[in-house]
């Protein structure tokens, strides 16, 4: 029997952070000497025009989820005089497509299972993660400095205060601490002239962040590291039964194990797991590509003088009540050396940040949550089980799906919206009010995009795209009711309950209405999953066929190429620009090729790795009809203002003092 999740290729996104219990607080950080930079920096603080010499300081690796600064620093150089979506573009193009994170994820202060550590080593030094005691900067003297002047520098954090004299054209590195100013005062000295005293104050503002939602929150389809196909074929039985419902697929680069459907043995799974996509979290499907981590990264690098210290907790499949207020079920296990790790369920987003706050105000009394990305509602009116009206044709699978509640409908769906969510949004919002003080404004819902819109009209139907699966053919009468629902409907009705409008009842309109982003949308109206362009890939235009006849049919020459263009699979490139930003079932196939193994019972899952159950799930389960790596970054690009506005970044900046050095008394004899 088909499984009750088969083709709930949604929206459903998950959750999980694991274990953020044993967090332990740093040890406090010696002084650190004053010396001079000799690391790359980001870009300096620009001076003031007009104004003569000035103190100017950033933050190092102000993305604290980044362990070394090369990571962080890639992304300054890629968003200079650029915004978030030519950053992804110029990021995907100089690696040739096969994506920026896949370097990354192993580099960061979060672990596969969700876990913050505590302490994080970030650049050789021991940081607590949530509450950080210090943080690293470079201080400069710029403006009109004169050429060959010392810098006699003092920092007054401590008794004796930190000195330092060196030429004037060199930075300095040390470690401020945080909650309270450092002042700082340069003593300039240049030949005859008399000498200038310049001050201010270093105070660095660590922004905690809190990321929440579901799979578009999570970034699912875009695993950090894309899954590497092999230019072989893999069979997969389907519904139908016997030799003729054999059909040959690629498999993954690196598996060993058994490709024909008629053989197989009890290592082939273990084996085929490993050889896997990477995500910065298996169980939520959890991805640095995600809108909310790069809005995230992009406030660090456009704010010199903050910090970042960003929290994911974002799930594929998470509703309001699995996911967001109860715990939901894992979609894969984290894959290790020493086999698996499945934990079959993730916490509760809310229970998993509320132990994080707790944790970090009983180290730091202070410390407060700034900000809450969120984007949840799709699941909860089972946006996958219109998905599945839309793209199952074949009568025996269409069949299955609908015994076993896969299929939804418009009407459904519509009676949801109308009851179930409403209430299910005022519950969320009574939840969030604590960690924000009660002023929802701090919790900025970033909306959906619709994702089957061409020139503003629905996408024509067809096999294209969907033909990764033989049951596969999005029936266009069908595509266009769920997309006028979505437009007219669902995206509407979203608005209305984040913003207290449209006959929405909020206790307080005034602390209850959230901060709302859709500004996205109207860029996607050409960006859905149909789209195709002469500046697509050129495996994407010679390989995805337009009539749905990309793959060999005769399962003979289908097991030594599925192709029917001849390229192997593994010429695909997940990262690449292209016209479409959702991705289709082919492309969550090439991209993640998912296997969900997240049940602790085995009985629960497919007891072969050839069985019809995973050939449906591996086409749709890694992210078809989710957004791409640059539908992300656009969404991030529309996040962005409102969440500096919330934020109050740009507003002030610290006061810089220029004046003569009195001359020194003389000594009485």
């Amino acid at each position: 029997m088909i499984h009750s999740r088969v083709i709930r290729l949604s929206l459903r996104a998950c959750l999980l952070i694991a274990a953020l219990g044993g967090a332990m607080a740093a040890p406090a950080t010696a002084q650190t000497p004053l010396v001079p930079s000799a690391s790359p920096a980001a870009e300096p603080v620009q001076p003031v025009p007009g104004v003569g010499m000035q103190i100017s300081w950033e933050v190092r690796n102000r993305f604290r989820l980044f362990r070394e600064e090369r990571d962080f620093l890639l992304h300054v150089e890629s968003l200079r005089g650029r915004n978030i979506l030519e950053a992804e573009q110029t990021l995907a193009t100089q690696s040739d497509g096969r994506g920026w994170a896949r370097n990354t994820v192993g580099r960061l202060c979060i672990d596969a299972s969700g876990r913050v550590s505590e302490p994080c080593t970030r650049d050789n030094v021991k940081e607590s993660y949530l509450t950080p005691l210090d943080h690293p900067v470079t201080v400069r003297l710029t403006g009109a400095v004169p050429v060959g002047a010392t810098c006699a520098w003092t920092f007054s954090d401590g008794d004796p205060p930190r000195q330092s004299t060196v030429d004037c054209a060199e930075p300095i590195n040390l470690r401020v601490r945080y909650g309270r100013p450092t002042p700082v005062t340069v003593d300039v000295s240049s030949g005859p002239d008399a000498p200038q005293r310049v001050t201010t104050e270093i105070a660095v503002r660590d922004i905690f962040i809190a990321g929440l939602g579901d799979s578009i929150a999570s970034g699912e389809g875009n695993p950090d590291r894309a899954v590497t196909l092999s230019d072989e074929g893999f069979c997969f039985r389907s519904y139908l039964g016997g030799p003729t419902g054999m059909y040959f697929r690629p498999g993954r680069a690196g598996f060993k194990g058994a490709r024909a459907c008629d053989t197989s043995d009890g290592t082939s799974l273990q084996n085929w797991q490993r050889a896997g996509a990477q995500w910065l979290n298996p169980a939520c499907h959890r991805s640095l590509y995600s809108y909310q981590t790069r809005m995230a990264i992009t406030l660090a690098v456009q704010n010199p003088q903050i910090a970042v210290t960003y929290l994911p907790l974002a799930c594929t499949g998470a509703t309001i009540a699995e996911g967001m207020l109860g715990s939901q079920r894992a979609r894969e296990c984290v894959v290790g050396r020493n086999g698996f790790t499945c934990q079959g369920t993730v916490n509760a987003q809310v229970a998993e940040l509320r132990e994080a706050l707790n944790a970090a105000s009983q180290r730091q009394p202070g410390r407060q949550l700034d900000l809450v990305l969120l984007s949840v509602g799709a699941n909860d009116v089972d946006f996958s089980g219109l998905v599945a009206d839309v793209i199952v044709e074949r009568q025996t699978e269409r069949a299955l799906s609908r015994r076993t509640g896969v299929i939804s409908s418009v009407d459904e769906a519509r009676s949801i919206l109308q009851t179930d969510l409403p209430r299910g949004f005022g519950k969320l919002r009574q939840a969030l009010k604590p960690f924000v003080g009660g002023d929802l404004s701090r919790v900025l819902y970033v909306s959906y995009a619709n994702p089957s819109l061409l020139n503003g009209a629905p996408c024509p139907g067809g096999r294209a795209g969907f033909d990764i699966h033989p049951a596969f053919n999005a029936d266009p009468q069908r595509l266009a009711e769920v997309t006028e629902f979505v437009q007219s409907e669902f995206l509407p009705a979203l608005k209305k309950l984040a913003l207290c409008s449209g006959g929405v009842l909020c206790g307080d309109n005034s602390r209850d209405r959230m901060t709302f982003v859709d500004q996205h949308q109207a860029q996607f109206g050409n960006h859905g999953f149909c789209a195709r362009a002469e500046s697509d890939p050129p495996f994407d235009r010679e390989c995805f066929s337009a009539t749905g006849e990309s793959f060999v049919s005769d399962i003979v020459n289908a097991a030594n190429n599925p192709l029917v263009c001849g390229a192997g699979a593994s010429d695909f490139r997940a990262y690449s620009p292209r016209a479409r930003w959702i991705r289709d079932a082919n492309d969550s196939y090439f991209t993640a090729m998912t296997y969900p193994q997240a049940q602790k019972a085995p009985t629960n899952q497919p007891g072969d790795i050839h069985d019809a159950t995973w050939g449906v799930l591996s086409a749709v389960y890694g992210g078809a009809i989710h957004p791409t790596a640059e539908g992300h970054a656009a969404m991030a690009d529309a996040a962005l203002p409102a969440a500096t506005s919330v934020l109050g970044l740009g507003l002030s900046e610290a006061q810089v003092t220029s004046e003569p050095i009195a001359p020194v008394t003389p000594r009485a004899q």
